[in-house]
C-alpha cells in the first residue's frame, strides 16, 4: 500500500478577488462552487445585480488565471439560477468569462441527482392545473461541472513515482462510469447533515473523483469558494495539500468541524491545517441582514418626505 505522505492545507478567510497568500502559477488543480447567484437558499440579496455576480466571477477567474500553473485544470460546478420567475444562464456566462480571461473550454460534466429528492414544485405542477401547451415548466434535477484548461499540459513533467503513487484505480473508474459526461450522485441534503445546514455544499464525491482525475499525489488544490471545507478535506484524504478562500466568517467553526480540528480525528491525520482570518473576511449572513434593514429604513423615510411633501 503506498504510504500518503503529509499534507499542508491553509484555510483563508478573505476575498477570492486577491489571492494574495498564493504565487504565480503555484496552484495544480481548482475544484469549487461559486455562490448561486441571489438563490434564497445560499445568500438571497449577496448582489446588487446579475451584473454584479458576473463581474465578482470575472475578477475571481482572472485571479485564477495568474495562479493556476501552465496546462492544469479548473473544474467549477454550478447551474443556471432561477429567482421570482426569471432565469439566469449561469453556465453560459461563465463558460464565456473563462474563455475570455485566456483559458481553454476542455470539457462539462453533467451532475445528475437522484429524482426521488425531488418533488414535484409549483413549477413542474403548473401543468397539473392547466395541461395545455405552453405551460411546461421543468424541475431541475442537474447541475453542470465546467472543465477549463490553462494551456498545454507537459505530461514529461511528472515522474514516474509520482505517475505510480497517482494511478486511477480503473476497475473504480469503469464500476461508477467516470467515463461518462453524466456522472450520477446523491446531493447534499442539509436537513440530513447538520454540518451543511444552511449551506449549498456539494458531496464529497465530486472532489474525490475530480481531484482523481486531474491531481497527482502532493500536488495543492484550491477552493476559492471553500463553504465548509469539502474540497479541502477531500484533497487531505487522497494525499494532495490544499487552499481554501472563504469570504463568510460564519463558516469557520463549520470548516474547523470538517477538517478534524475538533475532534480526535475524521480520518488519519497526515496533515497540517493553517487558519487565516483577513481583515476583508464578513460574517455574511449577518451583513446581508444589516444590509436588507438598511434598504427597508432608506424606503421608509422617502416614502415619508413624499407624504410631507404631498
Amino acid at each position: 500500500m503506498t504510504k500518503i505522505m503529509k499534507t499542508y492545507h491553509e484555510l483563508i478567510f478573505g476575498d477570492a478577488e486577491n489571492m494574495k497568500e498564493l504565487k504565480d502559477n503555484s496552484i495544480h488543480l481548482v475544484v469549487t462552487s461559486p455562490p448561486y447567484f441571489n438563490a434564497p437558499f445560499d445568500y438571497p440579496d449577496l448582489f446588487e445585480s446579475y451584473d454584479a455576480y458576473l463581474d465578482k466571477m470575472r475578477k475571481v477567474a482572472r485571479e485564477l488565471k495568474r495562479v493556476v500553473d501552465e496546462g492544469r485544470i479548473v473544474c467549477i460546478v454550478c447551474d443556471d439560477t432561477l429567482i421570482n420567475g426569471k432565469k439566469y444562464p449561469v453556465v453560459a456566462d461563465l463558460t464565456k468569462i473563462y474563455r475570455e480571461e485566456g483559458f481553454i473550454y476542455r470539457d462539462k460534466i453533467i451532475w445528475i441527482k437522484p429524482e426521488g429528492y425531488i418533488r414535484i414544485s409549483r413549477r413542474s405542477g403548473v401543468i397539473l392545473q392547466h395541461p395545455y401547451p405552453m405551460y411546461f415548466y421543468p424541475d431541475n434535477i442537474q447541475e453542470t461541472i465546467l472543465i477549463f484548461q490553462n494551456g498545454k499540459f507537459d505530461y514529461k513533467k511528472v515522474s514516474s513515482g509520482v505517475k505510480e503513487e497517482s494511478k486511477i484505480d480503473v476497475e473504480e473508474y469503469q464500476k461508477n462510469k467516470w467515463y461518462l459526461t453524466t456522472w450520477n450522485i446523491t446531493n447534499v441534503l442539509p436537513f440530513k447533515n447538520r454540518l451543511e445546514e444552511g449551506i449549498a455544499a456539494f458531496p464529497e464525491e465530486i472532489p474525490y473523483r475530480l481531484i482523481k482525475l486531474f491531481s497527482y499525489v502532493g500536488e495543492t488544490v484550491l477552493d476559492p469558494f471553500m463553504g465548509s471545507g469539502t474540497t479541502n478535506k477531500v484533497a487531505a484524504m487522497l494525499g494532495r495539500n490544499s487552499v481554501g478562500y472563504e469570504i463568510d466568517l460564519e463558516l469557520c467553526e463549520i470548516v474547523k468541524e470538517k477538517m478534524g480540528l475538533k475532534q480526535s480525528s475524521l480520518f488519519k491525520k497526515d496533515y497540517d491545517v493553517e487558519i487565516i482570518i483577513r481583515d476583508d473576511a464578513r460574517h455574511l449572513r449577518t451583513y446581508l441582514q444589516e444590509k436588507v434593514k438598511k434598504q427597508k429604513s432608506v424606503v421608509k423615510n422617502a416614502k415619508r418626505k413624499t407624504k410631507k411633501l404631498i
